[in-house]
């Protein structure tokens, strides 16, 4: 089906399809939302169908609800649904399918884990995974082919680093992908190679495609499963809304066919990666969203640089850790200038992951000039990550109207190794979330999934504390830059929403607005702030439909 033929039928279906409207009441509920900057306190919601018609304080009168379905929400707490402003949703789906090498402490445990997974999985053509990090592991040293070999003698393997900007292969996926002495490098990519100039197995940012393309691509019907799988694992954490930072043509088709269908348990807003095939004429059919609000598309994921882990950052000089080395930026100037100016020409708002403060010093530079060029500063353009800062640029995101979006678990997975990589006086400007809010930034957080877990209290509590779910170092890290609680929910509910423009519809809980909400076990502003990670979901509510209960499919809490 053509993709104008899609957008016309996610405009049409969703209104035949919708039965006649039902009012919920919940009551008896310890409600929190956040309004013009302000904690909000409320006893119970109503709702019809989609959309909140009251929201009722603590004292409130007697609410009679004539036919209405009524629900003892039993003091349980209720929050705005949680919007994740940075994911990767098909990614994520193919994580949950693939060996997990997140918690291998060596290279050894990484082969291990990947043995297991192909012991599981035997019908596979190639053998892939994902979350290995050589930074937590006792040496500290990439991974080799070799160790991949000695078990994968045979059938080709792949396994992405856990910032997805590097990956390790064995032998037998280079050979299909014809890797030698003398392959080079592409643009923005580099392959790690030993004292013989031999490729020791990995590759990162743009060197990955080199394997990657060898990988028979999903079909539409493969992404369709995988995304719906997807969604409803993070609807089950107590996300609402995705913002899903760096789709194709493709992956646009298969949102809009299950939007048709009334099949997606949460909502997208999309992005469409630069370059990727079509970009262009994808930008030309113009931006749009689905009558029920589930899809959104109006804006692009450019990459600037790669991560700090792998060491593809951008830095402006050379790596504290690594002489000589300075990071990979993934465009030339031309074609990254190219990106952003046909991008806002078309009206989409610009959104460009830029780690290192080289890159971000490029973005900054380059939205200044673009933006007053396009007029686009209504746009809300954004830096995704906004990792590292020279101080002297952290004024200029409210000078440019463009938002951060920023990962508070990074902060607390990078502290190992983030000073030793930008050194004393670098590190002043990294993960800065208070010196970017007290300049009026406006913060969308995320978590970077599958990088980090989607759980979005993972990344509250970091955003809190500073500290890991072990609630080291005492006092959090860098613990200047703590955001409160208000601030932290904030940061996921209604800032997050205005960086989509989304925020007239969700991300606080108020007349007129969509009925997306979460019930969680425990009070999120009066519990010990070192047990936030702990908040399990009770219920996860979309456009007034229960799309997530744990552990039953009750009507009731």
């Amino acid at each position: 089906m053509k993709y104008t033929q899609l957008i016309a039928l996610s405009l049409t279906s969703v209104l035949s399809t919708i039965a006649s409207a039902q009012t919920t009441l919940i009551t008896n509920i310890n409600g929190y939302t956040i309004n013009n900057d302000t904690v909000t306190r409320f006893a119970a919601i109503k709702f019809n169908d989609d959309t909140i018609e009251q929201i009722y304080q603590k004292n409130h009168r007697p609410i009679h609800c004539n036919g209405c379905i009524v629900i003892d929400g039993k003091g349980k707490t209720m929050l705005p649904g949680l919007i994740d402003a940075h994911g990767h949703v098909l990614s994520y789906g193919e994580s949950l399918m693939q060996a997990d090498l997140t918690p291998a402490k060596s290279e050894k445990e990484a082969v291990e884990a990947t043995l297991t997974y192909a012991n599981s999985n035997k019908n596979l053509t190639w053998i892939k995974g994902r979350g290995w990090n050589q930074t937590q592991w006792l040496k500290n040293t990439f991974p080799t082919a070799a160790s991949l070999d000695k078990f994968f003698p045979n059938k080709p393997v792949w396994l992405s680093r856990v910032d997805g900007h590097a990956g390790w292969a064995n032998t037998k996926a280079m050979a299909l992908a014809g890797i030698t002495k003398q392959t080079k490098a592409p643009q923005g990519g580099e392959i790690i190679r030993d004292k013989n100039g031999n490729a020791t197995g990995v590759f990162i940012d743009n060197a990955m495609k080199l394997i990657e393309k060898n990988i028979a691509p999903l079909t539409l019907a493969e992404q369709k499963t995988i995304l719906e799988n997807a969604m409803n694992s993070l609807a089950a954490q107590g996300l609402t809304s995705v913002h899903d930072a760096g789709i194709d043509s493709n992956n646009l088709e298969a949102y809009l066919q299950m939007s048709g269908n009334n099949n997606m348990a949460i909502r997208i807003n999309a992005m469409l990666y630069l370059p990727s095939p079509d970009w262009q004429q994808t930008l030309k059919y113009g931006t749009f969203s689905t009558d029920n609000d589930m899809l959104q598309f109006n804006s692009v994921k450019i990459q600037a640089d790669g991560a700090l882990g792998s060491r593809g950052a951008a830095l402006i000089e050379d790596y504290s850790d690594q002489h000589g080395h300075r990071g990979l930026l993934l465009h030339t100037q031309e074609d990254f200038e190219r990106y952003v100016k046909t991008a806002m020409k078309e009206g989409f708002q610009v959104n460009t992951h830029a780690i290192g403060d080289n890159a971000n010093k490029i973005v900054l530079d380059n939205y200044e000039k673009n933006i007053a060029n396009s007029k686009t500063q209504h746009l809300r353009h954004r830096v995704e990550h906004a990792q590292v800062l020279r101080l002297k640029d952290i004024p200029r995101f409210n000078a440019l109207n463009v938002i951060a979006s920023m990962q508070a678990t990074h902060a607390t997975s990078d502290k190992n190794m983030a000073s030793d990589r930008l050194g004393e006086d670098r590190i002043k400007g990294a993960y800065a979330w208070r010196k970017l809010l007290n300049a009026n930034a406006i913060i969308a957080a995320g978590s970077d999934f599958p990088v980090e877990s989607p759980n979005p209290f993972f990344g509250l509590h970091a955003s809190i504390t500073r500290q890991d779910k072990q609630n080291l170092p005492e006092g959090g890290w860098i613990k200047e830059e703590k955001m409160t609680r208000e601030e932290a929910l904030q940061s996921f509910t209604i800032d997050a929403a205005y960086s989509g423009h989304q925020e007239d519809i969700i991300g606080s809980l108020s007349k007129g607005k969509k009925a997306d909400f979460i019930i969680i076990d425990n009070d999120f502003f009066t519990m010990p702030e070192q047990d936030i990670w702990q908040i399990k979901v009770l219920e996860t509510w979309v456009n007034g439909k229960k799309v997530y209960v744990a552990g039953s499919n009750s009507d009731q809490i």
